[in-house]
């Protein structure tokens, strides 16, 4: 449903009137986070568990599991939300063949260790082309397999009692539970190497970003392999992250990162935490532009950022939507840790950023001339620009020509000056007689099966700059243009990882909401996409066509030169904030 000028105008009604007292987030972060070689404070991995195998909390975990384990059904229920529509949904799911399909060995039929994770309210980013129901009806159900470190994620009618879809991700890892974030502080605030570490004795309430995945090399963490988590804490200029394995129940590794010489200077900002606002006029309800000649819908989903959708250009459907699905933050090249965020909805929202305030529409100007507009939206940490919290901005532009960007950018500070942030971008025009072309030095070759390329400085370019061609039709198609630092917004180019994949109507790879598809710290192409594109690459001639962008942009914080990077400064006896964005993203250049 389009939304109207009366809606928007009670939208803003909305904001004015909000609470801005701060009211606590009621978000669940899906923060991940990678770590590996030695990330032991002292030079190599904890071999044991630093916990004695008799902590209260420990001990309560296992005898729960080995429960469990006995009954006819190995799954651990979510409890501690007790509304009608949460149970039934629950328990529709779980009795769900399909659903349930992995909580079993397939071939020993031995029980598996699997734990419901979160059940929300569906949004209109987890509901896929075809899927009908009644407002109000669909509940989204997440359940974790540890033993195949496998997410499946089924959305439920609660009016027709019955499953509508279910998808099963495998080397996938949902929003931990409020019982889990507590387990993990328990166990990182007990355990004598954190305390040894920071040289004191951590209490319950100092750890943040405690629901944050992470993995570990050379321990089960690596590549997420294992349900691992960070709670970190943050001392003077640097960010201990304590790296806590979910699935065996113990500490496995520490690490220091620096957070900037201004870090203990944080400023506590006026932005206005108006989650519900936003929640209510932007996440539930689809809004629509009509200007220039371009018609779009857009809605803040929960975990893949500002959505774009149905958008057309003067009558003529170009995009079915676009999205960024992840934001993949390396602090190493060598130990390879860091986490994967997720930005979205400020509410029952699987976002570690999130939205506080609504999307902005501006004019986009060359000199005097008004040449199109711009569609924005920012997402903050609760706490940001203090250290280990971020900032990211997503930007479209439409242009009065035809043309359209879609680009981000990371604003800084994060948990490390040494950081490589690395955002995955879907794009998914319309039509489904589409063909890709890159530029071969002196004509344009076509693209046969689906695969993966990046942009280097060897890359060749056509003389106008462009990388690719995409045909959408027998006349009609885009040129596109990569991020090489021409675009006029401090970006420095985007080294980007190119993707085209085939879109398979009949499966979910990526329509709806996706949980995060990629480890945070992979240098290579690996960064989610090249699982749809497994075992065997399909043909992506005249078909319908994926097309997924991940630049990639290192932070700086060296006088002069710094980069994806936010800091304080000292002004008339008070610290303000000064933020340096990274921006990147492709422009398309429709084919005259």
């Amino acid at each position: 449903m389009r939304g109207s000028i009366l809606f928007n105008i009670l939208c803003l009604l909305l904001f004015l009137s909000a609470d801005i007292s701060g009211q606590k987030l009621r978000n669940s972060s899906r923060k991940i986070i990678s770590n590996s070689v030695y990330l032991a404070a002292y030079g190599s991995n904890l071999t044991s568990n630093s916990l004695t195998d008799t902590a209260a909390f420990i001990v309560a975990r296992k005898n729960q599991i080995h429960t469990l384990l006995q009954a006819a059904l190995p799954v651990k229920l979510l409890l501690d939300r007790k509304d009608e529509n949460t149970i039934l949904a629950q328990q529709i799911a779980i009795s769900d063949s399909f659903f349930t399909r992995y909580i079993f060995d397939r071939t020993t039929k031995k029980p598996l260790w699997n734990e419901i994770f979160g059940i929300f309210p569906a949004r209109p980013g987890d509901i896929r082309k075809g899927i009908t129901a009644l407002p109000g009806s669909l509940m989204r159900v997440e359940m974790y397999n540890y033993a195949l470190n496998l997410t499946t994620i089924g959305l439920v009618n609660i009016f027709t009692q019955k499953m509508v879809s279910v998808d099963h991700y495998p080397d996938t890892q949902p929003d931990i539970p409020s019982s889990l974030v507590e387990l993990a502080i328990n166990i990182a605030i007990h355990a004598p190497e954190v305390e040894k570490a920071l040289g004191y004795k951590p209490s319950a309430s100092m750890p943040i970003m405690s629901s944050t995945k992470t993995a570990l090399n050379r321990t089960k963490c690596e590549r997420s392999q294992h349900l691992c988590v960070a709670p970190t804490f943050v001392k003077g200029d640097r960010a201990l992250w304590a790296i806590v394995d979910l699935t065996d129940n113990r500490l496995v590794g520490l690490r220091w990162t620096s957070t900037g010489k201004d870090a203990d200077k944080m400023v506590v900002t006026e932005r206005r935490l108006q989650n519900e606002t936003v929640a209510d006029c932007y996440c539930e309800k689809i809004n629509s532009i009509d200007q220039k000649g371009w018609k779009i819908d857009y809605i803040i989903t929960a975990s893949d950022g500002l959505m774009i959708q149905n958008v057309t250009f003067k009558n003529h459907r170009i995009l079915n939507n676009a999205k960024l699905v992840d934001w993949h933050v390396s602090y190493s090249g060598t130990d390879g840790f860091g986490y994967s965020d997720a930005v979205g909805c400020p509410i029952f929202s699987q976002a570690a950023v999130i939205a506080t305030e609504p999307p902005k529409i501006a004019a986009i100007m060359e000199g005097d001339q008004e040449v199109g507009f711009m569609l924005e939206q920012q997402f903050f940490s609760e706490r940001w620009p203090g250290p280990c919290n971020y900032s990211y901005a997503q930007r479209y532009f439409f242009y009065n020509d035809g043309r359209f960007r879609v680009s981000c950018a990371s604003i800084g500070r994060g948990c490390g000056n040494n950081g490589i942030y690395r955002p995955v971008f879907r794009i998914a025009f319309a039509g489904n007689n589409q063909s890709l072309y890159e530029w071969n030095n002196s004509d344009w070759k076509l693209w046969q099966t689906e695969q993966w390329q990046l942009q280097t400085a060897s890359t060749r370019y056509h003389p106008d700059g462009y990388q690719y061609r995409l045909k959408t039709g027998e006349t009609a198609g885009f040129y596109i243009e990569p991020g090489k630092g021409q675009f006029n917004d401090g970006g420095r180019g985007d080294q980007a990882f190119f993707y085209i994949t085939k879109n398979h109507l009949d499966k979910d790879e990526g329509e709806a909401d996706l949980v995060t598809i990629g480890p945070c710290c992979n240098t290579d192409h690996r960064q989610g996409p090249e699982k749809f594109m497994e075992p065997i690459a399909e043909s992506v001639v005249n078909t319908d066509l994926v097309l997924w962008y991940v630049p990639q942009m290192k932070n700086d914080d060296t006088p002069g030169s710094k980069y994806c990077w936010a800091e304080t400064y000292y002004e008339n006896g008070v610290y303000k904030i000064k933020t340096y964005p990274c921006f990147a993203g492709p422009m398309f250049i429709p084919i005259k």
